[in-house]
């Protein structure tokens, strides 16, 4: 066993990790970020990386700070319960909730939906899907070589195809960059843009996918805990810059699009718009061989990294029965369509997003409290009381009888209409769990002078 990664492996695994990450979301939400903020796209640029690229790469910091396999370990300090109750959470709204049906549902979008008639657009999403997952499950059984298919063949045919729109980009430019905002963008594009990057939906993916990213360095020969952490943090570093790059990219692209085409309803029609621009006819079976080759690598990645948690925590049943009850619950929330998953996503989000952030941020500061439990309580406590409030102020129905305390509440606590008052509280929180943890030592400290 070698300990140190060659260049071949270290581009292989980064490739692994870009293709796990970079998938619907990805793909459509910068480039109507870009249409949305107009002229105020760097500081929109700037907050949409802060939350779509700095947040999960801190993810993959803190799970190899403290040697974590997986979305279970980085909350077991909490306590067993809640570390499986946030597993569980987590992985259904990545997996068949949210982010495994939307991939399926935006191949489809950026493919056959605009070659059928609207009469069979039903029975469309319904054969592309099954077909889709039909897919993602014959690769996906294939454990051993999850990196292989994604990392050296899928990944660098999509960033290949990417690259052309690209230079086409930079050298027949659409237009200035001079739009006006959109009306949120024109006095909070900074918040706008930061809870936009929440739809990536990146910073728990970067959880979720740690056991998959885990278990391919194993198969490449590591098993040392410190070195895998130390693999884990390069090759997630290169992977996330390179997204990083692609984001910007996007960005640019929806903001000048602007001279050509007027404000899209999504990033989808915006960016079937932009390709057609550059390749006239052609750009709709380029974009659906693009676009599908995007969504397909993080299918995989999230089903494999779905069965791989949930056999590991409950061992009885097998990881492939695991995939399919993940692919098969994927599909039939994949023909509910686009926009159902979209609006059922944001008050997950909402909720999901401040503890995963809490415990990114928690694992990287363990060293200060050796991952002491004191500290992380008080502090997902009140992590979770506003991250409570979020999601039910954002489900796509209304509670008539909270309703009154819900805009008090969204009219009274500081950040609140934009969803950032959970900042606040898990500071408290977390100077509380600190203090405590202080006051602990001294007590054990006396308590052994006086024996």
């Amino acid at each position: 066993m070698t300990e140190k990664i060659d260049f071949k492996k270290t581009l292989l695994l980064s490739s692994l990790i870009f293709g796990m990450f970079f998938g619907a979301g990805n793909l459509i939400f910068p480039v109507h970020l870009g249409q949305l903020a107009g002229q105020h796209w760097g500081l929109a640029t700037i907050a949409f990386l802060l939350s779509a690229i700095i947040i999960p790469w801190l993810a993959l910091i803190a799970l190899s700070q403290t040697r974590s396999a997986g979305i279970y370990d980085i909350a077991k300090p909490v306590g067993s319960g809640f570390a499986i109750f946030f597993l569980i959470a987590t992985h259904v709204s990545l997996g068949p909730m949210i982010a495994t049906p939307r991939t399926a549902t935006v191949a489809y979008s950026l493919s056959f939906a605009n070659w059928l008639p609207n009469n069979l657009q039903t029975i469309g999403l319904f054969l592309f899907s099954a077909i889709f997952f039909g897919i993602v499950y014959w690769l996906g059984s294939h454990e051993h070589n999850i990196t292989k298919y994604i990392g050296k063949y899928l990944n660098p045919i999509f960033i290949f195809l990417l690259a052309v729109i690209f230079l086409l980009a930079i050298f027949n430019p659409m237009g200035q960059l001079s739009h006006t905002p959109n009306i949120a963008y024109q006095t909070q594009a900074f918040s706008s843009a930061f809870l936009e990057g929440y739809n990536t939906l990146d910073a728990l993916a970067a959880l979720a996918f740690g056991i998959t990213i885990v278990r391919a360095i194993q198969m490449m020969g590591f098993e040392d805990t410190a070195t895998i952490s130390k693999i884990t943090a390069k090759t997630g570093f290169i992977a996330i810059l390179g997204i990083a790059i692609v984001y910007v990219g996007l960005i640019l692209l929806g903001t000048s699009s602007l001279s050509q085409f007027k404000f899209s309803e999504n990033g989808t029609i915006a960016l079937t718009q932009i390709i057609t621009y550059y390749l006239g006819s052609f750009g709709g079976a380029f974009l659906a061989v693009m676009g599908t080759l995007a969504v397909l690598t993080t299918a995989i990645g999230l089903t494999a990294s779905f069965a791989q948690d949930f056999h590991r925590i409950f061992p009885k049943i097998s990881y492939r029965q695991w995939l399919i009850i993940t692919i098969v619950l994927s599909f039939v929330a994949s023909n509910f369509g686009l926009d159902t998953i979209i609006s059922w996503a944001l008050p997950l989000l909402m909720f999901l997003y401040p503890i995963a952030i809490t415990l990114i941020i928690l694992g990287i500061a363990s060293p200060m409290f050796n991952n002491a439990r004191i500290v992380y309580l008080p502090t997902m406590i009140l992590t979770l009381i506003p991250a409570f409030f979020d999601g039910i102020q954002h489900l796509p129905f209304s509670i008539t009888f909270l309703k009154p305390f819900l805009t008090w509440y969204a009219t009274s606590i500081p950040l609140a209409d934009v969803g950032l008052e959970w900042i606040a509280t898990t500071i408290i929180g977390f100077v509380i769990g600190l203090i405590l943890y202080k006051l602990r030592n001294v007590q054990q400290v006396a308590d052994i002078e006086l024996t």
